[in-house]
């Protein structure tokens, strides 16, 4: 390497990495800007040339202003020294003069992320300017270009200059992550974090006949009633067949008739029909993605085939900012990814590139909303419906969404103005039959009382078991396990508190005890990760009280085959100084109450009694919901991006990712490299708030100092109560009013 050609990245002695010239990271980024907005513009309605026009004249100017003399002295030394010159400010400069301001845009945010545009215009002839040194850089700019000419070639002048676009925010978006995905990939895969991404062939028509085959399989060796398996069958048909022009759709089809593979038949009709390129799979909850995963897997790979490239899970909010930790990035790039609704409604209100990188891959896919009751806030789905509306109209995507228990939001002016009609995947008949049979399967009723804990536990252990107990937090499903445990009865705990790994070991325990008739006085108590995608069949239930949809498909989790004669779900409410109240859920419950007053459970379908919860809960909070919904769209229509994204978190808490295999965090002290799955299923999500908590902050402890990832130094029970186990002994001796000191 020429001594005086300039570098975009300094070198890593220690690690054996050269540092990268600015050249070879210009021409890294503009050739996988290339792919990624090329890929993705097929798709596109607009205009294409425009917006290819714009990406790639910010990809060439991003970095710009690393040619300045002093940010060079540094690059050279290297270290961990920062620039003294913002080096985004030149390539601002440079497209702003140029009228380029959707480009300009990019560049000012390819670090800090997509800014508010309201904010901006206010700071006059600074918009998307360093105000501290822009001077310097309009004095300096004739001096990058000459630099940047004689490394990368002469800066032609844009060839599609228009002033204002007519995107939509979400198309900002979109554009955006081509850019950002280009720079992080490129950096990442510098630095030795990061391989180019291979592309995994569709082949959608051969998983579609190999799911035909799995299905049948299924049916061959499944103990389910008669009954049930004519549902299932008549369903799969349904979905199957539908006609797949109409490019929004809804299933109601109860819980445990076979929708994960039924609806995936129809995606990948649809996939077929129209050409798409991905396929994602949308859950509420992140403990029920192996699951899911596990049969997308064996029905959906074929021979020879890597099952990890075909079915890509996506538990966290795994977007990580820094060199060192973009390797454990996931990314959309696998055929079929199936993700969270945290990441994946989280990701279209984003502005940081972190979480935006992948977003240009869904562009031409077809997804499945399942359990989209349990999605987001009622709040959060005029906005929501909005994006999914423009990924219809605009960008080619293809929308299912699914639930036992799913209310007709769309039909409610107060969410979508004016209402409107989606198709169902089932016909009329086939619905009022199949709500017929649930009736006789399952019944529903609430315990007028408070119980204390041992008043509750005497109540669980009075009914039939297998038995399930489900609880609104964390907490409070670890201290009721707990004490069952200590009342000599047989008890399993799954919930959030233990890894994905060890989620999915007490998943296969739970199997094996469920699958021995015989063995029926056991009881699991979870959270709200077990409402969906769980393929359990317990003999009664018990929910503390949440909600119409909740309680509903905790209905999903008894009798689910049919074989028993009937089964029975409990509302309850429990009082305890060492459990926690959600009081998120003040309004939903007060529904619930009013709903069982008014005999809903007993004379309407469930997907009456959701629709219904919802225009009741709507009403109770209308104030409050019209605040938020509204505000989120203001924020969006004005492109204020950092306010729609803080607006726009699914679950409004900072939470951060906490290593609980000791090997994997000292693999990340060492800066050895892990992989990216090993990492997060090695690991548990905590809110930040929690972390710098009394009982929490001496056992999370960050790794290197970066406060992005944790090391967990408390005990940890892999096989019953996860890392609570060393929490609920301190919550003990605060209730009891004394603690160590």
């Amino acid at each position: 390497m020429n001594s005086k050609e300039p570098l975009a990245h300094s070198a890593k002695p220690e690690k054996g990495i050269p540092p990268q010239t600015y050249a070879k990271h210009i021409a890294g980024v503009m050739k996988r800007v290339a792919d990624n907005v090329s890929a993705m513009t097929q798709y596109f309605s607009g205009n294409v040339q425009f917006l290819q026009e714009m990406v790639k004249r910010a990809a060439l100017l991003h970095d710009l202003g690393k040619l300045d003399e002093a940010n060079q002295a540094v690059l050279k030394k290297g270290g961990k020294g920062h620039l003294p010159l913002n080096h985004v400010d030149a390539g601002t400069a440079c497209l702003s003069k140029g009228k380029e301001c959707e480009a300009a845009l990019f560049v000012y945010g390819h670090h800090i992320g997509l800014c508010s545009v309201p904010y901006e215009s206010g700071r006059g002839v600074q918009f998307l300017r360093d105000d501290k040194i822009s001077e310097e850089v309009d004095q300096k700019l004739a001096d990058y270009l000459a630099d940047h000419e004689e490394w990368c070639g002469k800066v032609e002048k844009s060839s599609d200059r228009i002033v204002k676009s007519a995107w939509t925010s979400l198309t900002r978006r979109l554009a955006f992550s081509c850019l950002v995905d280009a720079d992080y990939g490129d950096t990442a895969a510098h630095y030795d974090g990061e391989t180019v991404k291979q592309v995994v062939s569709r082949r959608w028509e051969e998983r579609l006949e190999k799911l035909k085959e799995y299905v049948q399989g299924l049916q061959n060796k499944s103990d389910a009633s008669e009954e049930r398996k004519i549902q299932r069958q008549n369903t799969f048909k349904a979905c199957r067949d539908a006609d797949t022009q109409p490019s929004l759709y809804s299933c109601d089809s109860p819980v445990g008739t076979g929708k994960t593979t039924a609806v995936m038949a129809h995606l990948l009709c649809a996939a077929i029909d129209k050409e798409l390129r991905h396929i994602f799979v949308v859950l509420p909850y992140t403990n029920i993605i192996k699951q899911s995963v596990d049969v997308y897997r064996k029905a959906l790979v074929l021979p020879g085939e890597n099952p990890e490239e075909v079915v890509a899970e996506h538990h966290h909010q795994a977007d990580f900012s820094s060199y060192e930790l973009r390797q454990y990035a996931s990314l959309w790039t696998a055929p079929i990814t199936v993700t969270t609704a945290v990441q994946f409604f989280e990701t279209l209100g984003a502005n940081h590139p972190a979480q935006l990188r992948k977003l240009h891959e869904l562009p031409g896919s077809a997804v499945f909303l399942d359990e989209a009751h349990a999605a987001i806030p009622t709040w959060h789905w005029p906005q929501a419906w909005r994006w999914l509306k423009d990924l219809r109209d605009n960008w080619h995507c293809h929308f299912v969404f699914a639930s036992g228990s799913l209310p007709q939001f769309w039909q409610n002016e107060k969410i979508t103005k004016p209402a409107e009609d989606v198709p169902n995947l089932l016909g009329i008949k086939q619905r009022m039959q199949v709500n017929k049979q649930e009736k006789k399967r399952v019944t529903y009723s609430t315990v007028g009382n408070v119980f204390d804990t041992m008043g509750l536990i005497n109540f669980i252990q009075s009914k039939n078991g297998p038995r399930l107990v489900v609880l609104n937090t964390v907490q409070s499903a670890a201290v009721l396990a707990w004490k069952i445990q200590k009342e000599q009865k047989r008890v399993i705990h799954l919930s959030t508190a233990l890894t994905p790994n060890d989620r999915e070991r007490i998943i296969k325990k739970i199997t094996r005890c469920l699958s021995n008739k015989k063995d029926v006085d056991w009881t699991l108590v979870a959270t709200s990760c077990v409402e969906a995608g769980m393929d359990f069949s317990f003999a009664t239930a018990f929910r503390e009280s949440c909600s119409a949809a909740s309680l509903i498909q905790i209905g999903g989790r008894v009798n689910r085959h049919g074989n028993r004669e009937q089964a029975e779900v409990f509302d309850f409410r429990v009082s305890d100084s060492l459990m926690r109240d959600n009081p998120q859920l003040k309004t939903s419950q007060n529904v619930l109450k009013t709903l069982f007053e008014d005999k809903y459970f007993e004379a309407k379908d469930p997907t009456e009694i959701v629709t219904e919860a919802m225009r009741r809960e709507l009403m109770s909070d209308f104030g409050d919901f019209e605040k938020k919904s509204l505000e989120i769209i203001k924020q969006e229509r004005v492109i204020d991006y950092p306010d729609v994204a803080k607006l726009c978190k699914v679950i409004d808490a900072d939470t951060r990712l906490v290593v609980i295999a000791p090997e994997i965090a000292e693999a990340l002290k060492r800066h050895e490299k892990v992989a990216s799955m090993e990492l997060i299923r090695n690991s548990v999500q905590i809110r930040f708030f929690k972390i710098n908590s009394k009982q929490f902050s001496n056992f999370c402890i960050p790794i290197d100092g970066h406060g992005e990832i944790y090391e967990w130094h408390g005990e940890y029970d892999d096989k019953f109560l996860g890392y609570m186990k060393a929490i609920i002994p301190s919550l003990k001796m605060e209730a009891d009013g004394y603690e160590i000191v």
